[in-house]
């Protein structure tokens, strides 16, 4: 079982997006959390719609600030945004590069939503993997 942190900037969208798809495609098999590194208020509206049209509700995420303990946690870290990503040295570090869906409408913000859900397919199948060769 891997411990994976998805982190962006505000801990409101694609972080939250990654967390929650990961939570449904590892079923139980590895672990997800997320923060970021200056938290916002809340979840954005179009985030949680287009989660909850997958099965996924996130109404109850608080933004959490990216800590020594969730790097403590994690054995893998998923920098889910661009260059105002934080970087953590001496961790499993995979770079998305994702747009800020906060400013998007809807549609825009179920694309970004369709290549979390394969990006997260693929780095469960690549745990999954390694679990097992393990």
């Amino acid at each position: 079982m891997s411990n994976v942190l998805f982190v962006c900037v505000a801990n409101s969208g694609r972080s939250v997006m990654a967390e929650r798809l990961f939570r449904q495609a590892a079923g139980g098999r590895h672990k997800a959390r997320s923060a970021g590194s200056d938290p916002g208020p809340a979840v954005h509206p179009q985030v949680l719609e287009a989660l909850g049209e997958v099965g996924s509700d996130a109404s109850d995420h608080r933004p959490r600030r990216l800590d020594e303990e969730a790097i403590g946690w994690a054995d893998v870290i998923v920098a889910t945004c661009d260059d105002a990503c934080p970087v953590i040295p001496g961790k499993r570090y995979v770079g998305w590069e994702l747009p800020d869906p906060k400013p998007l409408p809807l549609e825009q913000v179920r694309e970004i939503r369709v290549k979390i859900e394969q990006l997260v397919r693929q780095l469960v199948e690549e745990l999954d993997r390694e679990t097992a060769a393990a």
